[in-house]
């Protein structure tokens, strides 16, 4: 019960330290952030760049972990997935209220000028990394270099992200092209809600909703296949 407690406190200490701790480097550095408060700029990227890498990378090991649950009919592995990234959502959602509510009190930034569009950016964030974490798992379970990978994909993808850049901050030639990358259309709904019309946002919501749609699909398709090739031991 103890060892429960104190992973799940981890789960919600992790990312509070680290995005304080990279608030603080930014900041003594001076770090170029266009004119936006350097505070509000990394809680707006390193928050939901934490929810995407926990949930996608945790589901990987998840079915492996929970084994012995499998044994029982009634729970399906799709339950134990979804199970996991709802502990993941949570711990990282109060992760984030924590630290938006310490950095409020203490003067640092300003509040969110729209909620419901943080709140929608965070939500499509959780769907997307919960589809695409479904699929890795289930690909992990056919082909065991695949776990291998997830670090490395997820290190390689960080520039593309969103996280460190605006799309109205690109050429407008690569804007097209950032938009054709999931990750972006939550962080720009983010800092919207962040920032209002302090910043020019781009995000379709129709597009991310289909790419939830779809990922999420593909995942519940292929871990439905997936029973078979688990070695029971």
């Amino acid at each position: 019960m103890v060892a429960r407690m104190s992973g799940f406190l981890w789960l919600i200490l992790e990312p509070m330290i680290l995005t304080l701790g990279v608030m603080a480097m930014w900041t003594l550095l001076k770090h170029e952030s266009h004119g936006l408060g350097i505070i509000a700029f990394v809680l707006s990227g390193y928050m939901p760049l934490t929810l995407w890498r926990h949930v996608s990378s945790q589901l990987v090991s998840c079915l492996k972990h929970n084994l012995p649950l499998m044994y029982h009919r009634q729970i399906r592995m799709a339950d134990t997935l979804m199970a996991r990234a709802l502990l993941e959502v949570g711990g990282t959602t109060l992760a984030l209220i924590i630290v938006y509510t310490g950095t409020r009190l203490a003067g640092l930034m300003e509040p969110y000028h729209d909620l419901g569009l943080v709140m929608a950016g965070w939500f499509f964030m959780a769907w997307f990394a919960f589809g695409v974490g479904m699929i890795l798992a289930a690909l992990a379970e056919f082909f065991e270099f695949v776990e291998k990978l997830i670090a490395p994909l997820q290190y390689l993808t960080l520039p593309i992200s969103g996280m460190f850049f605006m799309v109205s901050w690109l050429p407008s030639d690569i804007q097209k092209l950032a938009l054709y990358v999931p990750l972006v259309h939550c962080f720009e709904m983010f800092r919207s809600g962040t920032f209002g019309d302090t910043i020019v946002a781009h995000y379709d919501i129709s597009y991310i909703f289909s790419c939830c749609l779809i990922t999420t699909a593909i995942g519940f398709y292929l871990i439905e296949r997936v029973r078979d090739h688990i070695k029971f031991e």
